[in-house]
């Protein structure tokens, strides 16, 4: 499946969340797709934004990293589900990928803060932190593969390659 389609896919489900370990879940799979579309990219995206998105890939892995701990110690239902980057076949529209990408990490570090203020469950507040963390950084990974595909594409309207 393309990664738009499933960007969108995890914005949805994301919106229809409802209580906390739900959440938790989204941003898990949030972080999936973050490692998938950049481990993706890194392969067969353009030479110069390879690097990039290979520090995208790595920054989601971390991110999934800080959330399958919770899972393992058992803290709650988050992540019962396979990623749903496991269904990433492709990525037609890179910039269309990376923009629903980054607004779906946005969306979901505003939803773990919610999380975050609304619980009294130490455990889970941490967990929210360094998921918001991991949000942030994967993010800034995503605008920096989109700075260096307008550069890219600045210099091949003005005829530089």
């Amino acid at each position: 499946m393309d990664a738009v389609r499933l960007i969108a896919a995890g914005r949805h489900a994301l919106a229809q969340s409802g209580a906390a370990w739900d959440i938790v879940g989204e941003a898990w799979q949030a972080q999936a797709l973050a490692q998938g579309v950049g481990g993706y990219l890194a392969v067969t995206g353009p030479p110069e934004m390879r690097a990039e998105a290979r520090g995208l890939g790595e920054a989601g892995s971390r991110g999934c990293g800080v959330l399958d701990r919770a899972a393992l110690q058992g803290e709650g239902s988050a992540p019962e589900q396979p990623p749903r980057a496991a269904q990433l076949t492709g990525v037609v529209d890179v910039r269309q990928a990376l923009l629903g990408l980054q607004a779906l990490l946005g969306e979901v570090g505003i939803a773990l803060v919610g999380v975050a203020c609304g619980t009294d469950d130490e455990t889970l507040y941490w967990l929210c932190i360094e998921s918001i963390d991991a949000a942030d950084e994967s993010s800034d990974r995503v605008r920096a593969i989109l700075r260096r595909m307008t550069v890219r594409e600045r210099g091949s309207a003005s005829g530089v390659a």
